[in-house]
């Protein structure tokens, strides 16, 4: 796996276990089906266009003929174009679980560091759309490192507030049994959480339960609230732990009860609660994705992975959403709890854009080098932009999505810098849509510090990752990179501006770090 591309424009590219808040906080996942949480602002330095096009004769370029697109690329022979595609992505699990690990002392494993999740962890200040759909904002700063400058291309989804009354919830809750979750805390947590919920939710919504430690086992099939209350009460309450853990079973047995229990006209969903450490049956993610696909292709059921554990089986978890049309998250602490089931779960709950794809066009005229920064798992073939059969990222109500670039500009080169282009289908329709937008050269702010805050916290994210993936030879860095030291005082700084508790976190995390370092 790659992580910077250094690319002539433009090579081709493919691309806790404290269970306690994230289970408590089951307990509002009836409000999470009514509400989300969404940035707000807008970007002075885009300007929007929509079907992929733009005002400076520069468009996001159709399609090429079959055999055009040139295959993955690498730092010693990159292909000749200008172009970056990959599938968006809204996963934080790498961010959390890099948090969990520096605050027990212990250094993240380069592997499980993925830089998209860090920078989507945080909120932005892109505007929203009144109706469905995407805006696009392009943004950028120069570094300190001559010629480079860091440009930002933000998505955003309508506020969830904004989507009306929701559907009824089908909901399947695939909850790991294991040994492992014996501990206090964890199991005991959940089944409170579960209680809760349980009297949360609407009349008109339904709950199943499958368990899973060496076999599976559905505990409770799809069954609507109501006046059966009682009777899913009974269901959780009689969980255990037992065994070792055979996820494999558990996915396929939990997609099973969510097809049987099925619900036009409903928001139909898998939530897997687990520390993903697959020990027994089947534990490779692409087989069990195949043993799954009718349920994933023919109903949409889509699944959200929340992960657990100070041992966390990262890898498998991702590929799992990945490659399962879904999403994941990891909680370690009550406060990242709340978030994960007030905020994100209720936004992966509903849809609002099916295989949804981007592709930015640098402007060869303008540009040297890009390197987009992660998405190494994401990276779609140029040529397949605009191929609906090839699979993209599924993105709810209240989302953004941030890709951040490094773009070497030519010397003395002005006028039009890049056009990106989001794609989506609808998810009712599967009608396929549009939008753009562009930057100038003109508008890049002269220093990186001298741009907004939250594109400073975009960069920041970006570098505190990037910082815990060196020592690995794959990787290159990302340019103007300040070192942990300033990082963690522009960090703190902006904490103190924005007022957010989140990037107070990254300002502790990144002090943690560098008390590794030394």
């Amino acid at each position: 796996m790659e992580r910077y591309r250094t690319t002539r424009p433009g090579t081709s590219r493919r691309r806790t276990r404290r269970l306690r808040a994230g289970l408590v906080a089951l307990t509002a996942a009836s409000g999470l089906l009514l509400t989300a949480c969404g940035a707000g602002g807008g970007s002075d330095h885009s300007s929007k266009t929509s079907d992929g096009s733009d005002r400076t004769g520069f468009p996001a370029p159709a399609a090429p003929t079959a055999g055009e697109n040139k295959g993955q690329d690498s730092l010693e022979s990159p292909s000749p174009d200008h172009l970056s595609t990959f599938a968006l992505d809204v996963d934080t699990a790498s961010y959390g679980y890099a948090r969990r690990t520096l605050a027990e002392g212990r250094r993240p494993d380069p592997s499980t560091i993925r830089p998209e999740e860090f920078v989507n962890s945080f909120r932005q200040d892109y505007e929203h759309p009144d109706g469905n759909g995407f805006t696009v904002t392009v943004d950028g700063a120069r570094t300190d490192r001559k010629n480079w400058s860091l440009v930002r291309v933000g998505l955003a989804t309508r506020p969830a507030h904004q989507m009306g009354a929701r559907p009824p919830a089908a909901l399947t809750f695939v909850i790991d049994i294991s040994g492992s979750m014996s501990e206090p805390g964890r199991l005991d947590l959940a089944q409170q959480s579960l209680d809760t919920m349980t009297d949360r939710l609407r009349d008109d919504d339904s709950v199943a339960i499958v368990t899973f430690s060496d076999k599976a086992e559905t505990v409770l099939p799809m069954t609507r609230l109501g006046s059966h209350r009682g009777k899913i009460h009974d269901a959780i309450d009689s969980l255990e732990p037992t065994y070792s853990t055979n996820l494999g079973a558990g996915v396929e047995t939990g997609y099973a009860t969510a097809v049987e229990g099925r619900r036009e006209n409903a928001t139909n969903r898998v939530v897997l609660i687990s520390d993903a450490l697959a020990n027994d049956g089947d534990t490779d993610p692409d087989s069990i994705l195949d043993r799954i696909s009718t349920a994933r292709r023919e109903y949409g059921i889509t699944l959200f992975g929340v992960g657990v554990g100070s041992d966390y089986g990262d890898a498998l978890m991702e590929r799992l959403a990945d490659k399962g049309d879904g999403h994941t998250v990891y909680v370690s602490r009550e406060d990242e709890a709340r978030k994960v089931f007030c905020d994100q779960l209720p936004q992966n709950i509903d849809l609002t854009a099916r295989d949804a794809k981007a592709q930015v066009a640098f402007d060869p005229r303008t540009v040297a080098d890009f390197r987009l920064v992660g998405y190494d798992d994401r990276r779609v073939a140029d040529g397949d932009f605009r191929n609906d059969r090839v699979d993209g990222g599924e993105v709810g109500p209240g989302h953004t999505v941030t890709a951040l670039y490094g773009v070497r500009t030519r010397p003395g080169a002005g006028g039009h810098l890049a056009t990106a282009t989001v794609r989506w289908l609808d998810p009712g329709t599967r009608d396929p849509h549009e939008q753009s937008g562009e930057l100038e050269t003109g508008a890049l702010h002269d220093s990186l510090w001298d741009a907004s805050p939250r594109f400073q916290v975009t960069a920041v994210a970006a570098y505190f990752a990037d910082s815990l993936r060196q020592g690995d030879r794959r990787w290159s860095s990302l340019p103007g990179d300040p070192g942990l030291g300033e990082l963690g005082d522009r960090a703190h700084e902006l904490a103190r501006k924005t007022e957010d508790k989140d990037v107070r976190q990254l300002a502790d995390a990144i002090e943690q770090a560098g008390r590794g370092q030394g």
